[in-house]
């Protein structure tokens, strides 16, 4: 048994059983790939896949049961190697943080500058991701930290903190007739068009929900991954937008007004999540608490068992 053979395994599952991607992935042969697994199964006298023909479709019970034991291996391995330049090089190294658009653009600015001022030699990846993909970079330890609204609060082996909360808000062109509103109701925003966040990003599900309870079918128009593609065509005049309170800014968004959604639409909390057991080297603590200050190394190492 070796770690190769524990990598192939692991590959196997994640590319869905598909062992042409998991040669790619491993820049390996498909042959290779499945000696390996092969001489796995002949030396643990157990088949770990189901086969039809040629090709894998499943985990044996047997299966199931050894990649769960794979995976922390794997885990541990990567931990021992974090551990090792945590002492070696302890103000170097890499992060990496993924997130998305409405965090990366308008939430973490300010964070990374002064992340940067503190681990210059540091190299810092921020990838944008939708919750879903977070939550899978995480679990496969391709992240160290995840950062959303969605999505990441109820999985297993994840451990999330609150970072912030904030309520959605309406932004329309100068002279639209909702500006001369009081205080504007669900019923009256309906009936305009409405250009918003797409399924699963930035509360769009609650967005959702309140028109329902409301009795309300509002006219989505048009759905978009991040605020500032909701922006440009609210300028453009092709409706009203219901975006994240934290991406409207004054100044750069002078062409538009932002009208209140606090009485209208509930708190969403943005959530900062690591996996469990997912070792963090301290420039890692330090980042998660340039966000939350209260957020401690010991708080956070008591709740992952690291």
């Amino acid at each position: 048994m070796n770690f190769q053979q524990l990598r192939i395994i692991s590959e196997t599952v994640r590319q869905n059983f598909n062992l042409t991607e998991v040669a790619k992935a491993l820049f390996t042969s498909q042959s290779g790939v499945s000696k390996h697994i092969k001489d796995l199964e002949d030396e643990l006298g157990v088949e770990l896949f189901i086969r039809k023909g040629k090709r894998f479709t499943g985990l044996t019970a047997p299966g199931k049961q050894l990649v769960t034991v794979v995976e922390r291996v794997l885990l541990d391995a990567n931990n021992i190697k974090r551990m090792a330049e945590e002492f070696s090089q302890h103000d170097r190294g890499e992060l990496t943080i993924v997130t998305t658009h409405t965090q990366a653009q308008y939430a973490l600015p300010s964070v990374v500058a002064q992340f940067k001022k503190e681990f210059p030699k540091v190299h810092l990846v921020l990838h944008q991701s939708s919750p879903s993909e977070i939550v899978s970079m995480l679990l496969d330890d391709q992240a160290d930290i995840g950062i959303a609204t969605e999505a990441l609060g109820d999985v297993d082996n994840l451990i999330s903190f609150p970072y912030y909360s904030w309520h959605h808000s309406i932004i329309v062109p100068p002279g639209h007739p909702l500006l001369s509103q009081q205080s504007l109701t669900l019923e009256e925003i309906a009936q305009f068009p409405i250009i918003t966040y797409h399924q699963g990003f930035t509360g769009r599900s609650r967005i959702d929900q309140i028109f329902s309870s409301a009795g309300l079918t509002p006219d989505i128009a048009m759905s978009a991954l991040d605020a500032d593609v909701i922006k440009t065509y609210v300028k453009l005049g092709l409706g009203i937008g219901i975006i994240a309170s934290v991406a409207f800014n004054p100044e750069q968004d002078s062409s538009l007004v932002m009208l209140s959604g606090q009485h209208l639409f509930e708190k969403n909390t943005t959530v900062i999540a690591i996996r469990r057991n997912h070792f963090l080297r301290s420039y890692a603590y330090r980042f998660m608490a340039l966000c939350v200050p209260s957020l401690s190394e010991s708080a956070i190492r008591s709740a992952t068992q690291i």
